[in-house]
This record gives C-alpha cells, structure tokens and sequence, in this order.
C-alpha cells in the first residue's frame, strides 16, 4: 500500500491557525491563532469585534477608518480582540489550562497579547508574519519584550509543498473514499 503524505504537526497547525482567520470580521488584517499542547488543540481564536458589538465586515467598514483615527492611536481605537487574546479569553472562560502551550498565530502578537501570552503560561510563539505596524521600534520592543520572557519564538512558514498539499486537501471532497471497497 502506497504511503500517505500528511503535514507536519508544526504545518499543521499553522493551517489550522490561518484557517480560523477565514472566521475573522477585520477588514484590514485577519489573523487567526491556535494554541496546542501535547499535540492537542485547547483553544482558537480570531480577531473580531466583541459579542453585541457590530463586526466591521458586518458594517462594511473599518470602525476605526470610519470615526478617522490615524497614527499610532489608531491601535487604540480598534474594536477587534485580537486573535490569541480571543484563544487566551475562551480558553480562560472553558476553564482551561495554557500552561506549557504553544501558540500559533498568523500575526506576531503586540505588546498587549505579550502580556497575555506569558500571563497565560504560553511558553513558545509560532508565528506567520511579522507585525510590522508604522512604528517599527515599538515593534521591536515587542519582540524583545518577549524574548526577555525566556518564551520560544519562532517564525514559521508553510513552504511550497506543504501549500501545495493542504490546498489540494481543502479543493477536493475530503472523505472521498481512496481505496476500492472490498
């Protein structure tokens, strides 16, 4: 029998972090977060705005482009809960330990998630993309904040294999049958 390739727990999971920012309601960057341990999801999370508050892709309109905050104090006056806070919150709510987790996330988190993340016993970050807000400095702090944490840090992403065979697996019917019934 032919053997079946399957990604690896670090693609994964990563797949399923961009996956739960297909459910986010920002217009201006979605991201998704998954936090794991011993190869288990606890807990996701997507940024989006809190519940009774109108979404911004519900309005069609970013909130905080609407009342025209620019800056650095636009990151005040956006309504969304950012994705591994929403993790972090659910996790909390369900009454779930994230001690000794892994988090992974699509969008390095910002200093406030910093916090969150080392509160909550989170002790590695898996990460897509860089922050990369207008102000780069503040961005670094960030990252050295978390560095200072002894918290892991570890950019990840998919290569062109792993792409290639997670969209193949979304683009076809799942649990097509693979081999002749017998």
């Amino acid at each position: 029998m032919a053997k079946i390739n399957r990604p690896s727990w670090d693609a994964y999971f990563m797949a399923l972090a961009k996956l739960a920012a297909s459910r986010s309601t920002c217009l201006s960057r979605p991201a998704g977060c998954v936090i794991v341990r011993d190869k288990q999801v606890i807990s996701s999370g997507y940024n989006g705005s809190m519940p009774g508050v109108p979404h911004c892709s519900d309005d069609g309109e970013c909130y905080r482009r609407k009342i025209m905050i620019k800056g650095a104090e636009k990151y005040d006056f956006c309504r969304s809960i950012h994705a591994e806070a929403n993790a972090i919150a659910l996790a909390a709510k369900e009454g779930l330990s994230l001690n000794g987790s892994t988090a992974y996330m699509t969008l390095f988190p910002c200093f406030s998630c910093i916090k969150l993340i080392v509160r909550a016993g989170i002790k590695e970050v898996v990460y897509e993309l860089g922050y990369e807000s207008i102000v780069s400095e503040r961005d670094q702090r960030w990252k050295e904040a978390l560095e200072e944490t002894h918290v892991k840090i570890r950019q990840l992403t998919l290569n062109d294999q792993e792409r290639k065979f997670l969209s193949n697996f979304i683009n076809r019917t799942t649990s097509e049958r693979r081999l002749a019934s017998v």
